[in-house]
């Protein structure tokens, strides 16, 4: 098959979706209120749009209006059982997906896991910087919920102190005014 698609034209259309996604979707509960949960957000755009060969600096500035997470959790497994894992539940992986319009190998299946290796390599150049919180990925699924849900209790408490201090603070305005 043929590239169709350039890596920024790739790029554009995937930002396209997530805009429409965001704004129909993330945003509107955000400034409800609500807690969001979302599998990947803007850094598998980040890593996949780098290893395609776009600036990191340009991708990084189309996902500038996102709102940052309060929380990154991160699932750290090598590469291999991240391809095993993938390619047991599809019969066939797409011409994209697999890396194969970035020419690293004739063979999908090979492209497929030099291309995730390197978004691999773009997630952990991320880790610091981002924040994430790096869960074992190949540790009993019990012991890595675990750690996502003291993660989430320890950054909701913190939140609902800051609330409350916030809500201290004006009523102690409030009450200094009168």
């Amino acid at each position: 098959k043929k590239a169709r698609l350039t890596p920024m034209t790739f790029s554009l259309l995937h930002s396209t979706d997530f805009a429409d996604r965001y704004e129909k979707n993330i945003y509107p509960l955000l400034r409800a209120g609500y807690i969001v949960l979302a599998d990947r957000y803007i850094y598998t755009a980040l890593a996949r749009d780098t290893v395609r060969g776009c600036d990191q600096s340009w991708v990084r500035n189309m996902y500038s209006y996102a709102r940052k997470p309060d929380l990154v959790f991160y699932f750290r497994i090598p590469v291999e059982i991240a391809v095993t894992r993938i390619i047991s539940g599809r019969p066939k992986l797409k011409h994209y997906e697999a890396g194969m319009d970035l020419g690293l190998s004739k063979d999908e299946y090979e492209s497929y896991k030099i291309f995730q290796g390197r978004i691999v390599d773009e997630y952990e150049s991320m880790v610091s910087d981002e924040n994430f919180i790096v869960i074992d990925g190949t540790l009993d699924i019990e012991k890595q919920q675990n750690t996502v849900r003291r993660n989430v209790l320890r950054t909701l408490k913190l939140k609902n102190q800051i609330r409350g201090n916030i809500a201290r603070s004006s009523q102690l305005e409030t009450n200094t005014d009168e």
